[in-house]
C-alpha cells in the first residue's frame, strides 16, 4: 500500500505561484493513477487534475485549466501540482490521491475512484 503525504500550501496574494508536492512511500508510483483534489469550507471536494503516464492521459478541471499542471519526478517518488494565476477562489486544503485500477483511463474522476489519499494542504489565495 502506498501512502501519500502533501506539501507545499501556503499563503500567497492573487496571481501568485506555488508548488504543491505528493511524496509517496511505501510502494513506487509508476502504476498509479494519480490526481489532486480540492475541498474548500462547507463545499464538497472536488476534482481539480489528473494523469495517468502509460499511456498520457491528463484532465484538468474547467476551472484550473491553463492555469494548473501536474506532472511527476520518478525518481523522487513524487507528483507535482505546478499552480499558476492563483485566484481567491482556489483557496482549499488540496489532497492528492492514487489509484491502482485505472480510473483516468475509465474518465472516472470522482473522489470515491481513488483508494488512497493524502491529509492535505492548505492553500489561501489573498484578494
Amino acid at each position: 500500500q502506498v501512502q501519500l503525504e502533501e506539501s507545499g500550501g501556503d499563503l500567497v496574494q492573487a496571481g501568485g505561484s506555488l508548488r504543491l508536492s505528493c511524496a509517496a512511500s511505501g510502494r513506487t508510483l509508476s502504476n498509479y493513477d494519480m490526481a489532486w483534489f480540492r475541498q474548500a469550507p462547507g463545499k464538497e471536494r472536488e476534482f481539480v487534475a489528473a494523469k495517468k503516464w502509460t499511456p498520457t492521459i491528463t484532465y484538468y478541471a474547467e476551472s484550473v485549466k491553463g492555469r494548473f499542471t501536474i506532472s511527476r519526478d520518478n525518481a523522487k517518488n513524487t507528483v507535482y501540482l505546478q499552480m499558476n494565476g492563483l485566484k481567491p477562489e482556489d483557496t482549499a486544503v488540496y489532497y492528492c490521491a492514487a489509484d491502482l485500477r485505472d480510473p483516468v483511463t475509465r474518465g472516472t474522476l470522482r473522489p470515491r475512484d481513488f483508494g488512497t489519499w493524502g491529509q492535505g494542504t492548505q492553500v489561501t489565495v489573498s484578494s
